[in-house]
């Protein structure tokens, strides 16, 4: 991982503060409330130092698309926060509450021989793209005798780079994941085109948000079916004015880096 263009703990803190307001201000052009909108900070890019620095600021949603990476960083700042507590919360001689736990999401592609490691891990999945993926899920919710929490990741815009079902495909996806009963569909998943042209990225959103609500209005996922989750650090402000209600922040916050990358 380069560093080259990674910044420093303050500066983390200033990022962390522009992002929100620029969160908050969007929230409320769509007409909702900015604590409608969950950002899920992308620490792919990410230094140990600026990790730890979002969390001391009560950061509690983190998220990663590398499972070893992912599992690793886990169990990094479960250590610190362990020390933290063991020492009363001290931090730099200030008093910050330590959060009582750290929601991590796994939002990269997730490749299925890799399930076992990361259901332990997170709370929710974003990128469920495929049925397969999906029974081999609940294959293992049923071995676990548990219910895993997951999006299905919709390919809105068609680019065949993104994985993702087809947006015509989604409904009947969206009812066969539904008859699963150790997985609970919580909403979609979807990304733009990687573009400057805002017209188009909008037209992503929109669709994105039609499926969304044709899903909902089927009554798939009953009342679980409350996740929107669509939204990068180039265009997450369109993203919320068009119903995102979780996005996916990681360049805005932690620096520049490839724009490849899908933070």
């Amino acid at each position: 991982m380069s560093t080259e263009h990674l910044v420093g703990p303050a500066e983390v803190r200033q990022s962390y503060q522009r992002v929100s307001e620029r969160v908050a201000n969007a929230a409320i052009r769509s007409g909702r409330r900015p604590e409608d909108v969950l950002m899920v900070a992308v620490t792919k890019n990410a230094s140990p130092d600026q990790i730890r620095t979002l969390v001391d600021l009560g950061h509690t949603d983190l998220g990663e698309n590398r499972v070893q990476q992912l599992t690793q960083r886990a169990a990094q700042l479960e250590e610190y926060l362990s020390r933290r507590r063991s020492l009363g919360n001290a931090v730099e001689g200030e008093a910050h509450p330590v959060p009582e736990r750290v929601r991590w999401h796994m939002i990269g592609h997730l490749q299925r021989n890799k399930v076992k490691q990361v259901v332990p891990v997170v709370d929710l999945i974003h990128g469920v793209d495929s049925l397969r993926l999906a029974e081999e899920l609940h294959a293992f919710g049923a071995r676990t005798d548990q219910v895993i929490d997951i999006l299905m990741q919709v390919n809105v815009s068609g680019e065949v780079s993104k994985h993702g079902v087809a947006a015509p495909a989604a409904i009947h996806v969206a009812e066969q994941i539904d008859t699963m009963m150790h997985l609970r569909l919580r909403g979609i998943m979807c990304m733009a085109p990687f573009t400057e042209n805002s017209d188009e990225t909008r037209s992503v959103f929109s669709r994105a948000a039609s499926v969304y609500h044709d899903i909902r209005s089927e009554r798939i996922g009953g009342n679980d079916f409350t996740v929107l989750s669509m939204g990068m650090s180039n265009d997450f402000e369109i993203a919320i004015e068009e119903g995102a209600n979780v996005i996916r922040i990681g360049r805005a916050l932690f620096g520049e880096a490839d724009p490849n990358d899908d933070n």
